[in-house]
């Protein structure tokens, strides 16, 4: 079983940034793949940003060159820098650990872009 606990949402005005957070309880080396996933009111939940073991990272279109995903293996903490905020990006953010075959599931943070 893995703990993830995300942080740093909030409100932002459009063109703002922010940065979420994702302390994890494994060590990161043990997870498979990381990742960002956002769900908008009456919408499906989409990923945002993925990063493998390996260092391999995957952007949805839609956020790339404006979004950052990285990790601190030390402080087994995910991150997501987010440039140039949008209204549209305006979402719950979860963060998702990967074992395979096993998926584990943060609470989510707001994060809410006013224009």
């Amino acid at each position: 079983q893995v703990q993830l606990v995300e942080s740093g949402g909030g409100l932002v005005q459009a063109g703002g940034s922010l940065r979420l957070s994702c302390a994890a309880s494994e060590t990161l080396s043990r997870i498979n793949v990381m990742g960002w996933y956002r769900q908008a009111p009456g919408k499906q939940r989409e990923l945002v940003a993925t990063i493998t073991s390996g260092g391999y990272i995957n952007y949805a279109d839609s956020v790339k060159g404006r979004f950052t995903i990285s990790r601190d293996n030390a402080k087994n903490t995910l991150y997501l820098q987010m440039n140039s905020l949008k209204p549209e990006d305006t979402a719950v953010y979860y963060c998702n650990a990967r074992i395979v075959p096993e998926s584990y599931w943060g609470q989510g943070t707001q994060v809410t872009v006013s224009s």
